[in-house]
């Protein structure tokens, strides 16, 4: 029992050795972190221009007609309401703040 009631303590010390932080003159930027940065980039932007090669790709089959024509979904259109008029009184100039 005494081994369980003097463990927090040494483990409690044990942690304060092993967790010193570090100078701020021993840390430093890395080229080899810079490297990592640079090339995810590269891979981000290289993953984009494929994306829309292919998505040309599949534009130009479409357009070709290689794909079954009652396969085509149809056009979604969102409905369109009209402008609401508003009287002389509710019409505000930009810049006007309405909040009082």
């Amino acid at each position: 029992m005494q081994v369980l009631t003097a463990l927090p303590h040494v483990l409690t010390a044990v942690v304060s050795f092993a967790d010193r932080t570090p100078e701020p003159e021993d840390v430093k930027a890395g080229w080899l972190a810079f490297g990592i940065f640079i090339g995810l980039i590269l891979a981000v932007a290289f993953l984009g221009w494929s994306l829309v090669k292919q998505l040309r790709k599949v534009d130009a089959a479409e357009e070709a007609g290689l794909y079954d024509p009652s396969d085509r979904k149809p056009a979604v259109s969102l409905p369109v309401e009209p402008p609401v008029e508003r009287s002389a009184e509710q019409r505000t100039e930009p810049g006007d703040d309405t909040r009082d």
